[in-house]
């Protein structure tokens, strides 16, 4: 039960715990092994102060003098001290507490035995079988073999003269209690960084987000964590990033076949109108070949302007699909719009100038941009073929210019009716037509805008279509 207890506990209180306990087993032993040298060193004291007296009753002998004035002038502050005189076999021959000397040798006593082994000795509590008491002994040997020995009752007095200071064990307490003040503080900082790392090892597991703006305490494991945490969140993220990328490419593949599964349904239905009015003017011309001449070359020329359409359809298809499909094919070298735009509007000019509309060149020489000349040259000559079929207007501007970020910005503009604000959003869709009748009457394929708009973002582009206020449509590319 107590060790389910420890295990239900936080890491920084556990370890708090362990370190509580090791200091204070630490602190036990030591005030142990302090308080036993203490009581050593008063005895050894005890002893010394004990050693004199006999070293005086011994030389006080050895010069003749009485035993007992010599007890007498003896100079110690006890009051019961009691004399012993033993020889070198170990018979008490003179006791100055015993009518009856005892028969006993004493070579068995401790203090003794080391008196004769090294010439002094002491023992601090023993219970003597003479006089019933309980002494701390003190032997001598002399150079003769006899021993002098003194004693002093072990009682209350003597007691607490031989106990240790409890002085040092309040300070041992005192050392105790700040280095357990400094343990929590410590081990707190250290279970702050286990706990983080636990949450993070825990959120691993469950699969969640991790994120690494959560530093760690500011020391070496703190580091080593918040690297852990950070080179997971960039593993990670660079996972999310893979699968974001990957579902985004099975996202673009499906869209592309999509795409690809309705332009050729679009596809279908855009060539039955031209095949079916060549078909019509052939079987007019076959079941017919009584036709008059003029009505013969009527069919003629309607089948040839069929053709014609089928033919530029087919061209359209055959360029958006390059597009879509070959985009790292497409070779790209450093081209000068200005001139590109130029070209069209003097391609188209006669065209326009037919229709009563003026085509402006306002842009700025040069206009240099790493692209597809082509490509570049279909974007500007739909859109301004564009205007001269639909506009309704009588005249059209294209602008372009570099702001001061290196973008080109060009604009292609009329001024004549602009389009229903519904059709705005589907102007760039394939096969897409306002007025279906007047755009195949016009020979229209309705791939036009789209081509436009896979041309300028083949060149990392982007294009809009508003109305203008004035009347008119306005069409801005942006070449970043």
């Amino acid at each position: 039960m107590g060790m389910l207890s420890l295990n239900k506990l936080s890491y920084h209180r556990t370890l708090f715990l362990w370190l509580l306990g090791y200091t204070a087993v630490l602190a036990i032993l030591f005030l142990g092994y302090q308080y036993q040298r203490e009581r050593e060193f008063k005895a050894e004291e005890l002893n010394a102060r004990l050693q004199i007296v006999n070293s005086y009753i011994m030389s006080s002998l050895a010069d003749g003098r009485n035993m007992g004035n010599v007890i007498k002038d003896a100079y110690h502050p006890f009051d019961d001290l009691r004399v012993s005189v033993i020889d070198s076999g170990g018979k008490v021959i003179y006791d100055n507490t015993l009518d009856h000397l005892p028969d006993r040798l004493h070579l068995d006593r401790r203090e003794i035995a080391e008196a004769i082994s090294k010439g002094s000795g002491y023992t601090v509590r023993r219970h003597s079988q003479s006089t019933g008491q309980t002494y701390f002994y003190s032997a001598l040997k002399g150079n003769d073999g006899m021993i002098v020995r003194t004693a002093v009752p072990y009682d209350v007095r003597l007691d607490h003269l031989l106990r240790a200071d409890y002085g040092f064990l309040w300070v041992m307490c005192a050392i105790i209690v700040m280095m357990g003040v400094a343990g929590f503080f410590l081990t707190r900082r250290l279970g702050q960084n286990v706990t983080r790392l636990h949450d993070f090892a825990r959120s691993v597991e469950q699969g969640n987000r991790i994120s690494d703006n959560e530093p760690f305490p500011n020391d070496e494991l703190g580091k080593i964590s918040n690297h852990i945490v950070r080179l997971y969140a960039r593993l990670q993220k660079a996972y999310t990033d893979r699968d974001r990328e990957h579902r985004n490419a099975l996202f673009e593949q499906r869209e592309k076949e999509r795409i690809k599964k309705q332009l050729t349904n679009n596809i279908n239905h855009e060539l039955k109108t031209p095949v079916a009015s060549i078909r019509g003017c052939l079987e007019t011309l076959h079941n017919y070949p009584d036709l008059p001449a003029a009505k013969r070359m009527e069919f003629v020329d309607r089948g040839l302007a069929a053709t014609e359409r089928l033919g530029r359809m087919l061209s359209d298809v055959a360029l958006i699909t390059r597009m879509e499909d070959g985009t790292q094919s497409i070779i790209k070298e450093d081209t000068d719009l200005h001139r590109v735009i130029s070209a069209v509007c003097d391609d188209l000019a006669d065209q326009a100038a037919d229709k009563g509309i003026s085509i402006i060149n306002d842009t700025s020489s040069p206009l240099w941009i790493v692209g597809n000349e082509s490509l570049l040259t279909s974007i500007f000559y739909n859109l301004v073929a564009n205007a001269i079929a639909y506009s309704g207007g009588s005249r059209i501007i294209v602008s372009g210019s570099k702001d001061e970020a290196g973008r080109i910005l060009l604009t292609v503009e009329d001024n004549g009716s602009g389009v229903a604000e519904e059709h705005l959003p589907h102007l760039f869709e394939r096969f897409y037509r306002i007025d279906k009748g007047r755009s195949r009457a016009a020979g229209g394929t309705g791939l036009g805008l789209a081509i436009v708009k896979n041309a300028v973002i083949i060149h990392n582009g982007s294009i809009t279509a508003q109305n203008l206020p004035a009347g008119g449509l306005l069409f801005q590319i942006i070449f970043s």
